[in-house]
């Protein structure tokens, strides 16, 4: 019998209603999503020649534990050799097939961009392998002591329709490097292209390396899927992206998570900053794949002295800017006011089918014209707008304006949650600068540059799509999903 604690119904479902969503919408996508990169629509169809021809998808999740476990232990029979050529396998299907992967997750998801698609799946070869992990080594009169990073064996991950395929991949690598088998249950809007790649993932890894389900996928995600990969004891760690309801809820699963939770990420421009300078980074970061990454640029705000220069700004750089009507009109269909709650609700339900739109669709909506090609739309709002405390994920950006940087920092920590996931200045003074990062704490905290810079793109560092804010592990490498082991060999050894 099991001795691994019981998983509670309601928190599952707080799983599944923040990161598995709606059941209803997986049937939603097309049926050419993985058909037309030449594998089957239904995975099912595959034909079953023994385990080896599932190439990871399974429609049971007590059987893709069971084949990821098997897999875990071919992988710790080949070695570090091993974990690095699949390392070079998902980065290179994913550099490859970019372009038609885009493609087809855009056509699942109707979300997003598909050029920033295409380079996230590009940006997959930055993401760190098997060299992030060096050992630790302790040498003395007494002995030698080697401290290396060990895998857990089985992960089981949660993956966001925001960004399925490169999240996906990004796990494989980090977690593969590590010398785990992971376990995924994707996003229903986004899990027919995660299981086509998967597929694709597999069957290059058992042909090269010779390892059959490496990687394994539930087919049709849910509710009794999850509980049952939670509850398999061949799991041994759990790796949940989400908002605070998943974060709760898989924190008190029973099992370690590594967690990573909503953001909000506040802007903060001061006097001192190179305003045209500040206003193109928050058009590339605020208008990045429709302002779906975590790390985004959600809201602005900005001394008063130079609020006017700094908007004027926005609009020389390609920026469309909206009256007080035009936002007024696009809040209400951005936000739902939840049953029995008033006008002016402190959490407003977002309307999800605005989610990841187009600039210029959402212009329409608010009753604008903008030009074609339009990245970001923005407007002035006051501090407890709507558009400022929720993670709206829509490339408009409010801007607030404050009179100091005090009050600036005091507005953008309300703003930020305590989440402690992102925050990001554009100033040219230090002491600034200190006193947000003291005051937010954020993991992620970027000076004069757009947030994606934060993630290696622009500034220095490596990307991953797993930033593990609530459980402290931050931006996730492959050391994240290994345990330390010591070996200690007691004796004079030492040769001089």
């Amino acid at each position: 019998m099991s001795n691994q604690p019981a998983v509670n119904e309601s928190l599952i479902r707080d799983i599944v209603e923040e990161v598995l969503g709606r059941l209803s919408r997986a049937g939603a996508a097309p049926a050419s999503a993985s058909a037309s990169a030449g594998f089957p629509a239904n995975p099912s169809a595959v034909p079953a020649s023994g385990s080896a021809r599932r190439l990871g998808v399974f429609q049971n999740a007590n059987e893709a534990c069971e084949a990821a476990h098997q897999a875990y232990r071919q992988l710790q029979e080949k070695g570090v050799a091993a974990r690095r050529r699949v390392e070079e396998i998902i980065k290179t299907l994913c550099f490859q097939n970019a372009a038609e992967w885009g493609r087809i997750e855009l056509e699942e998801t109707k979300i997003g961009r598909l050029d920033h698609k295409i380079e996230k799946l590009k940006g997959i070869r930055a993401v760190p392998g098997v060299a992030f992990l060096r050992p630790d080594a302790f040498s003395g009169d007494h002995g030698i002591t080697l401290e290396e990073f060990a895998p857990f064996g089985v992960i089981a991950a949660i993956t966001p329709s925001t960004h399925s395929i490169p999240t996906l991949a990004c796990n494989v690598i980090n977690m593969v490097a590590a010398g785990n088998a992971v376990v995924f249950n994707a996003h229903p809007s986004a899990c027919r292209c995660a299981a086509m790649a998967t597929r694709v993932f597999n069957e290059a890894i058992q042909r090269e390396v010779g390892i059959e389900n490496l990687i394994t996928i539930i087919e049709q995600p849910t509710l009794e899927s999850f509980k049952a990969i939670c509850s398999n004891e061949l799991v041994k760690l759990l790796c949940v992206t989400g908002g605070p309801g998943v974060v709760k809820a898989a924190m008190q699963s029973g099992k370690r998570a590594i967690c990573a939770g909503p953001g909000n990420p506040p802007v903060l421009v001061d006097p001192t900053a190179d305003l045209n300078r500040a206003a193109r980074d928050v058009i590339l970061g605020g208008a990045y794949d429709n302002n779906l990454l975590c790390i985004g640029e959600k809201e602005v705000f900005v001394i008063s002295t130079v609020a006017d220069a700094f908007l004027t700004a926005l609009e020389k750089n390609g920026a469309a800017r909206l009256n007080a009507g035009q936002i007024e009109r696009l809040t209400k269909e951005a936000f739902n006011v939840a049953p029995g709650q008033g006008v002016g609700c402190p959490h407003p339900i977002l309307n999800k089918d605005l989610v990841g739109k187009d600039a210029t669709y959402l212009a329409r909506i608010a009753g604008a014209n903008v030009p074609a090609g339009t990245q970001l739309l923005f407007g002035e709002t006051d501090a407890s707008h709507a558009f400022v405390l929720e993670e709206q994920m829509m490339p408009f950006v409010p801007v607030v304006r404050v009179k100091d940087v005090a009050e600036g920092i005091a507005a953008s920590k309300v703003a930020e949650h305590n989440y402690k996931h992102t925050a990001i200045i554009h100033s040219h003074d230090v002491t600034h600068m200190t006193a947000m990062a003291r005051a937010l704490e954020t993991t992620l905290f970027v000076k004069n540059g757009p947030c994606v810079a934060a993630l290696g793109n622009g500034g220095e560092g490596y990307p991953s799509f797993s930033i593990a804010t609530p459980t402290g592990e931050g931006v996730t490498t492959p050391k994240t999903f290994t345990r330390v082991r010591r070996c200690v060999m007691v004796d004079n050894l030492r040769i001089f």
